[in-house]
């Protein structure tokens, strides 16, 4: 086997990037595609390479979205130097941000909490019908009549 020549960059292919990072290649791609991660170049076999810095923007990355992080909220960090005393105060300011979406999203689920025990209610198993999936009949047939609002979008892990 001939020795890798000297010009050529040195790094991890994507399938050791993705076990050394714990990100799937799949999504190694998704936040090249993004601008979230930009490899190092590529091999003599034209494989993408990937640094231990890339490795380590991989992690940094997992872990944000790991704390429900939107992909603008991890760019935001992504591009904050720790060492700039004025990116501290927008690293805070990213954070409360995404803490107030935390907050908004446990409210949702408070609701969601009461509807589903509400429902659960509904039913105690000794009566000749479930009264549970009437009610879910009962609701999906109000969501016929009821004007239309767009689903939230589901985030990209």
């Amino acid at each position: 086997m001939p020795a890798p020549s000297p010009s050529a960059p040195r790094g991890y292919q994507i399938g050791e990037a993705a076990r050394q990072s714990g990100v799937s290649p799949a999504n190694i791609r998704f936040y090249e595609k993004e601008s979230l991660l930009s490899p190092q170049g590529r091999g003599d076999n034209s494989y993408r390479l990937y640094s231990e810095g890339d490795v380590h923007q991989l992690r940094f990355i997992r872990l944000c979205r790991a704390m429900d992080m939107s992909l603008a909220e991890v760019r935001t960090l992504l591009g904050l130097d720790l060492n700039n005393k004025t990116d501290c105060a927008a690293a805070r300011d990213a954070l409360d941000g995404h803490l107030g979406h935390v907050r908004a999203r446990l409210a949702e689920l408070k609701a969601l909490e009461k509807d589903l025990k509400a429902l659960r209610s509904r039913c105690d198993g000794t009566d000749a019908h479930c009264h549970i999936i009437e009610a879910l009949h009962e609701l999906a047939d109000a969501q016929a009549s009821a004007p239309q609002t767009p689903a939230p979008k589901k985030r990209h892990v």
